[in-house]
């Protein structure tokens, strides 16, 4: 699709500076723009892409002044940062604006579709299913039996969701996410092989969430695993059974989170970190990338390191003598050294 600086000017609320007709067809990072490109200028330390790019349109804040010839059409706003991701979600949507069913797929005669749904070739939508409005189910996703998927929400293709699950409205679920497979649970038996134990809950996923690729989250025991409204989960993550995430948590990839554990809202977890199972961490805590929880963290908004985790502050003064540890050995080594040479000479 083109579109003409004065149409996106329009759409943005800013001024065009040089030619009002001129279009663009994509989008591109400035240092990298070629004709029929629409890219920003931000960040002071490319200013000096805009006097060599080649792409067409430069969105740009309104007190940038050039010091030199400008080639590309100007469109000035409040703030171009903002400006461009608000285009670039635009982008997005039309990219993703998909209606329609796919053939060959499976729509379970009992299951619900809401209006203008998208459901990609080889899809599977389960018996009683209800799928909400504007929902986008790509190719060889897997809608299980009594499912219940909120409005504008998308699953990529090759997302799975369990029985029973629900998923709020305006979620994102991407590629390879699965949602309520078994939690880990066995117990021994009198032959000391491991039993499994029937996991009967489910998974509930409240509205804006997003899950990153090749995510698991395992349905509860009993009840739900529960994760909150505005969640965001990054790639390769796995929670556990009966866990519960607050409102807003961001995780990074690669962290696992063990059964029964409550996380609070507003925190932030790197990446690679491990939490043990049936603790409990406060609001807004953050946990630095690769530190092992193995208990709770009761403190509102600490920031905590380390395997095991403690204070960040006194992490970092922990870690400035453990860097010394060879020079220390040393020291002692030559200490030992001298209070012999001592020894030998008073007696």
């Amino acid at each position: 699709m083109e579109f003409t600086a004065r149409q996106i000017s329009d759409l943005l609320q800013g001024t065009v500076d040089g030619d009002a007709d001129v279009k663009v067809r994509g989008l591109s990072k400035i240092e990298e723009g070629k004709p029929g490109d629409l890219t920003f200028l931000a960040n002071p330390k490319y200013t000096s892409y805009i006097y060599s790019t080649k792409a067409s349109l430069v969105i740009v804040n309104k007190s940038f002044v050039p010091e030199h010839k400008i080639m590309p059409t100007l469109i000035r706003v409040e703030n171009a940062y903002e400006s461009f991701v608000h285009l670039l979600e635009i982008y997005n949507q039309i990219q993703k604006d998909k209606k329609g069913i796919e053939q060959p797929s499976f729509i379970s005669d009992s299951a619900k579709l809401g209006l203008d749904c998208y459901i990609g070739a080889f899809a599977y939508v389960g018996n009683n299913a209800r799928i909400g409005n504007n929902v986008k189910i790509y190719p060889q996703v897997y809608i299980g039996d009594n499912v219940i998927i909120g409005d504008n929400t998308t699953l990529f293709s090759g997302a799975k969701v369990y029985s029973d699950c629900v998923v709020g409205s305006n979620c994102t679920l991407h590629t390879g996410t699965v949602i309520g497979a078994d939690g880990f649970g066995f117990t021994p038996n009198r032959e000391n092989q491991y039993q499994k134990v029937a996991q009967i809950g489910n998974v509930i996923i409240e509205d804006h969430v997003e899950i990153g690729a090749n995510s698991t989250i395992d349905r509860a025991t009993l009840g739900s695993t529960i994760i909150r409204k505005g969640v965001k989960l990054d790639n390769l993550i796995q929670i556990a059974h009966n866990v519960e995430i607050g409102e807003n948590t961001v995780i990074a990839a690669q962290t696992g989170v063990a059964g029964s554990t409550k996380i609070g809202k507003d925190c932030m977890i790197g990446g690679q970190v491990g939490i043990v199972g049936h603790i409990t961490i406060a609001d807004k805590v953050k946990i630095a990338a690769q530190s092992g929880i193995g208990a709770s963290i009761t403190a509102e908004g600490e920031i905590v390191q380390g395997s095991p985790a403690f204070n960040i502050g006194d992490y970092k003064r922990t870690y400035v003598v453990f860097r010394k540890l060879p020079l220390l050995e040393k020291r002692i080594k030559e200490l030992e050294q001298m209070i012999s040479d001592l020894r030998q000479i008073t007696s």
